[in-house]
């Protein structure tokens, strides 16, 4: 097999906006997976990388990680997919496979850094993401997507969803346990429906009321407003807190609403230092942490936990044509929750 040549959406260079481009795909190896993309999802990591937020890349850059597709072809050693299978594809497409974390299926810590799904190197060749008509992808970086999941409603799964998923498991999310979800955006509000999924009793914390009835619908049990400030009453209430917002919050209040034991984990990447005493972790034993996005592995199993509960993203399918506005939507909060963009548009 030669080369496939694809139709995208990317930037063609330093914070420019998104416009039609054509990419390579590699020709298929004995171990790769040709997938037709459907559905790709639009990341806020998406926009912070094409407006040139962290940085200058090679151009043209296509984004997107959070793909559903039909898989077309496999290499002659593909064990578990075959042509006409439902599957997704995450942040990355690669990694060592050789150190402690990636031993341990813990790909999102590889030593030598993961292969992200678009602008990095893998091999020598630039990865270009899923805004594009297909892909091609080692079989080891790809996930089944089960039948019960809408296509489209599970793209963002593929990063919110194990973004989310990962800690909550790792922190031992489930019946009897506290839970509280820091902002309900395109990260919080899947984070919400699945620690309700495993049963715990899960409490939003925004500045807002503006999304106090969705986050009930959502399965939280309590929505609190913190414009004036975090309730009494929850101080020393949490076994969990998910920070999933990138603005700078005064950690030591939060920490303050943990019980014995109890775990902060940062999941977003707020631009000062996190700063408080000592003793805010020493007096109750409690924890400061933070997660990035989960293994491969992790990654089937959030879905099939998905797929058991009927957890989904809420989202807004559009056409390649509003890339751009859709980026402007989402700075701006204008979303509920998350933006897909429809491969056949590209």
């Amino acid at each position: 097999m030669t080369d496939l040549t694809v139709r995208a959406w990317g930037t063609p260079g330093f914070s420019q906006p998104l416009e039609p481009v054509t990419i390579t795909r590699r020709p298929l190896r004995e171990d790769d997976v040709l997938i037709r993309i459907e559905f790709a999802g639009i990341c806020h990591s998406d926009i912070h990388t094409m407006r040139g937020d962290w940085g200058e890349r090679e151009y043209p850059l296509v984004p997107g990680h959070e793909i559903v597709g039909i898989v077309e072809q496999v290499g002659d050693k593909v064990l578990n997919y075959r042509p006409g299978d439902r599957v997704g594809v995450g942040c990355f497409v690669n990694s060592c496979g050789q150190c402690h974390p990636c031993e341990l299926g813990e790909v999102s810590y590889c030593e030598q850094g993961p292969v992200l799904t678009y602008g990095a190197y893998d091999g020598g060749e630039l990865t270009q993401g899923g805004y594009s008509q297909a892909i091609v992808v080692r079989e080891s970086f790809v996930v089944a997507v089960p039948p019960g999941l809408d296509p489209a409603a599970a793209a963002p799964l593929l990063c919110a969803g194990i973004t989310t998923y990962s800690p909550l498991r790792h922190w031992g999310a489930g019946p009897g346990k506290r839970v509280a979800i820091i902002g309900m955006g395109g990260l919080g509000h899947v984070g919400v429906k699945i620690a309700a999924a495993m049963g715990a009793e899960v409490t939003v914390l925004s500045h807002s009321t503006a999304k106090r009835d969705d986050a009930l619908r959502f399965g939280a049990a309590r929505h609190v407003s913190t414009a004036v400030g975090l309730p009494e009453d929850l101080h020393n209430y949490f076994d969990l807190i998910l920070n999933t917002v990138s603005v700078d919050l005064d950690t030591s209040a939060y920490l303050g609403l943990l019980r014995f034991d109890g775990a902060l984990v940062q999941l977003g990447l707020p631009g000062l230092p996190l700063q408080t005493p000592t003793r805010m972790l020493t007096t109750r034993r409690r924890s400061l942490s933070g997660s990035l996005v989960g293994g491969i592995r992790e990654t089937q199993e959030m879905l099939d936990f998905c797929a058991e509960h009927g957890v989904t993203a809420e989202i807004e399918l559009i056409d390649a044509e509003q890339i751009n506005q859709a980026y402007d939507r989402t700075v701006a909060s204008d979303v509920r929750y998350r933006f897909v963009i429809d491969a056949a548009t590209f």
